[in-house]
């Protein structure tokens, strides 16, 4: 008996479709899984849809399990939770979290699949992989007790980080965003919010995660003294323009870069990488992150939805897809 499924693909870019494709055969060691939730990473995903993937980045820029080619057709996307129907009796009837793009049905190795705590429900399980990232951040440049910590950019990821981060004792931890209706979004999370001309400066660690010259700028002027930020953001091929000339040199600033698809050296060689997901599940067990799903549709309405994100609606924090049963 052979399935269908339904998939979202990048035609070009710009223009998003849907497609139908038969569900291989599962063979021993993979596990067939029913898509129950997918979410949407804002900002990759948004960039690849906008075709703005710099070519020499398309090989590390490449998802688990993409298909097609950069800048498209191209099936893109990594955070999809589902219930695995056939498999290994142990993973058979549980939750999992995979790095999927938006499909419905899909095969893959057992070992893809991380189980999903009974506790943490499917549509907050999507943003494993978001904080991921943030762990991986925390791990590249840990706040120490009683930090004072700043993350400039109220996204996904900054959301994220700033939570993360605020359940170390003693830190205070501020977002920092354009939009002041983030604010809401901070006091959910347990943090405080400031306008990028109202933080406080002199801060012990900030974390960058706008994607943009003035926001990496504002990043470089809260910094205490011999510190450096901490950049998250993805820029793909847009060019960023820094002033230099003010406190850069004399007060000994520097940029460090973070990125999830590697682990942090600091935990390299004691972590891998199904224990940083795994670690990222466990700390969804927190509800507060309900406060970052701010959009949902069907499946059918992904292509719809997808370019109004990628044309700059800042309403959305993390939209999710839901499924329905063939």
């Amino acid at each position: 008996m052979t399935r269908e499924s339904v998939a979202f693909w990048i035609r070009a870019p710009g223009v998003g479709e849907l497609r139908r494709a038969t569900v291989p055969v599962v063979h021993d060691g993979e596990v067939l899984v029913r898509a129950l939730r997918s979410g949407v990473s804002r900002g990759t995903e948004t960039l690849v849809f906008r075709g703005e993937v710099p070519p020499a980045e398309y090989a590390r820029m490449r998802a688990p399990f993409q298909e097609g080619d950069f800048p498209g057709p191209v099936k893109y996307g990594y955070l999809n939770v589902g219930v695995v129907e056939q498999g290994p009796p142990d993973l058979v009837g549980r939750v999992v979290f995979c790095l999927y793009p938006h499909q419905s049905w899909y095969v893959v190795p057992a070992s893809s699949v991380v189980p999903v705590p009974d506790d943490v429900p499917p549509q907050r399980a999507v943003l494993a992989g978001t904080v991921e990232t943030a762990v991986n951040a925390l791990w590249d440049a840990p706040p120490l007790l009683g930090d004072r910590v700043t993350v400039v950019g109220a996204g996904m990821v900054g959301c994220s980080v700033a939570r993360v981060a605020a359940g170390m004792p003693g830190t205070r931890v501020t977002l920092v965003d354009v939009d002041p209706s983030r604010a809401a979004v901070a006091e959910a999370l347990g943090v405080g919010f400031a306008g990028p001309d109202t933080a406080e400066p002199d801060q012990d660690l900030v974390v960058h995660t706008t994607a943009t010259s003035s926001g990496l700028e504002t990043s470089l002027a809260l910094l205490a003294p011999d510190t450096s930020v901490l950049d998250l953001s993805w820029y793909g091929d847009r060019e960023v323009h820094l002033s230099l000339g003010s406190r850069f040199h004399s007060a000994r600033l520097g940029i460090r870069a973070s990125q999830v698809g590697t682990l942090a050296p600091a935990r390299a060689g004691r972590r891998t990488y199904l224990d940083r997901l795994q670690l990222a599940l466990h700390l969804l067990r927190d509800p507060a992150f309900d406060a970052l799903l701010t959009g949902t549709s069907t499946l059918a309405a992904l292509p719809g939805v997808m370019a109004r994100l990628a044309d700059g609606d800042s309403r959305t924090l993390c939209h999710t897809v839901t499924y329905e049963e063939d």
